[in-house]
């Protein structure tokens, strides 16, 4: 049977796009003209890069992460300066582990072989104790957040305890959670996030799981579909987004908005250095993976020396703590523009990335 064999089935199809593609809730919560968000990534998503999202008329997303409160200000001023527009501020609600004699025990076997490591290349790297790399968590973070006037704030890792979560809707703050699965995105329509971001396993970089740390095994227009068709709520898609054919096929499954993140790694307000950007053109497809080996989660990214030295070995420590550890010894590897041995996200839509400015990118995105 012809499923679409008849002129009227195309012009259905014709209608339920343009249907699909109009106006919904997550402009309408978000206050921009278009439902596409620039992903927050962190270590290379920019102020500037926030600025150049709102000027296509789309929403900027501000990657804080679990930084302090000074930092937190500091970036979020940062942006007000370049932008009038509304932007999202994005920050990590993840579980940390305590600081028990297990963990820095091995936190100290590790920081020596990457001190060992860092001789061997001769990299200058100070490496920090346990006791300086503890974040406080983002409860530190949301007063800073309140006096600054953040009205748009999403979170991955976890999600935000629904104390927070009540301070927040009284100050009338909307909030987008990042989900992996199902049980995930019931457990934040169950706690009454506003917004719903289904991450697909096809995205760059950290995965925003908190319900499990499994890789799943169904791609991520299925889990789409899935979580459509049992939550309400306005659903953000992330993960594989290419084109605007991307964006028509997505909303057709049920998603409201769509989070951009790949497209934008070559951008000129990307902070990759040139010779990340070059390494990500030559790119094949069979060099992406999945790894734990940088920051103790999984994130996906380009292969190289160091994940094949450190995947499943002894010296992973859980995250943040093996992310912390390592981040001064990715810092000298890209000084040295040493790719074999710093960390590369990318999701796996990275054919042909331009480098035009985020807003070009986006406008071309959404044109007609």
């Amino acid at each position: 049977m012809c499923i679409l064999g008849t002129r009227a089935s195309f012009v259905h199809l014709a209608e339920t796009r343009r249907i699909a593609m109009a106006p919904n809730r997550i402009v309408e919560l978000l206050g921009m003209e278009h439902p596409i968000i620039q992903a927050p990534m962190m270590g290379l998503s920019t102020p500037e890069m926030v600025a150049a999202a709102n000027r296509a008329h789309c929403l900027g997303s501000l990657a804080l992460g679990d930084a302090d409160a000074r930092s937190c200000a500091k970036k979020i001023r940062e942006v007000r300066q370049l932008s009038s527009g509304p932007f999202a501020v994005n920050i990590f609600v993840n579980d940390i582990p305590p600081i028990t004699l297990e963990l820095k025990t091995k936190y100290d076997r590790v920081k020596a072989y990457l001190s060992n490591l860092s001789e061997e290349l001769e990299f200058e790297v100070r490496f920090p104790e346990i006791e300086e790399i503890k974040p406080p968590g983002y409860k530190a973070q949301i007063p800073t957040l309140l006096e600054e006037g953040c009205q748009i704030i999403s979170f991955t890792f976890g999600c935000i305890d629904k104390d927070t979560l009540d301070v927040l809707r009284e100050n009338s703050i909307v909030t987008i959670g990042t989900c992996t699965s199902l049980q995930e995105a019931q457990i934040l329509h169950g706690l009454g996030v506003d917004i719903l971001c289904v991450q697909g396993i096809e995205a760059g970089g950290h995965r925003g799981s908190f319900v499990s740390e499994n890789i799943p095994h169904h791609a991520g227009f299925s889990l789409l579909q899935n979580v459509r068709k049992a939550i309400p709520s306005p659903l953000v898609y992330a993960g594989g987004i290419r084109d605007k054919t991307s964006l028509e096929a997505l909303s057709i499954l049920g998603a409201e908005g769509f989070q951009v993140g790949t497209l934008l790694l070559c951008s000129e307000e990307s902070s990759l250095a040139p010779f990340q950007k070059e390494r990500i053109k030559k790119l094949r497809e069979e060099e992406i993976i999945l790894t734990k080996s940088f920051s103790g989660r999984y994130a996906r990214g380009v292969q190289n020396t160091f994940i094949a030295l450190f995947e499943n070995s002894e010296y992973i420590l859980p995250y943040p703590y093996q992310n912390k550890l390592t981040k001064p010894f990715r810092a000298e590897a890209k000084r040295k523009q040493a790719h074999e041995w710093l960390s590369i996200w990318v999701g796996e839509s990275f054919q042909d990335l331009s480098q035009a400015s985020t807003e070009t990118i986006l406008k071309n995105l959404i044109s007609p």
